[in-house]
């Protein structure tokens, strides 16, 4: 087996490593939002932890699913076209990842350690 062969079975497994945690992450959090509201928390509360539950599944797909795409590109063809496009994917998935930030959070990324001093 030769090492690119090799490295895009990382690469592809890595890929599924996302998609399953992504898929877990949905799994659970709608257990747990059953269970939640099953116990009388709420239909409102429950809706806000299942779309927190959700988001942060969604975020470490998203890490993984960008190192999945890097190592295959990286690794295996390093052309000018694939890394374009290697870096177009990365920014989509980067802004998603921004964006999820924001609302599971509720504020900027940047002004995390001013609200943790301010208290």
């Amino acid at each position: 087996m030769e090492i690119n062969e090799v490295i895009g079975a990382i690469g592809l497994a890595i890929d599924v490593a996302g998609v399953l945690v992504i898929l877990g992450a949905v799994v659970l959090a709608g257990i747990g939002f059953a269970r939640r509201v099953a116990g009388g928390v709420g239909v409102d509360p429950a809706i806000r932890t299942l779309r927190q539950s959700i988001g942060k599944g969604i975020l470490l797909g998203l890490e993984l699913l960008v190192a999945g795409d890097i190592i295959r590109t990286v690794a295996i063809e390093p052309t000018f076209t694939s890394v374009g496009v290697l870096a177009i994917i990365v920014a989509v998935r980067t802004f998603l990842s921004f964006s999820l930030e924001v609302e599971l959070n509720g504020r900027w990324p940047w002004s995390r350690d001013r609200a943790v001093s301010e208290r």
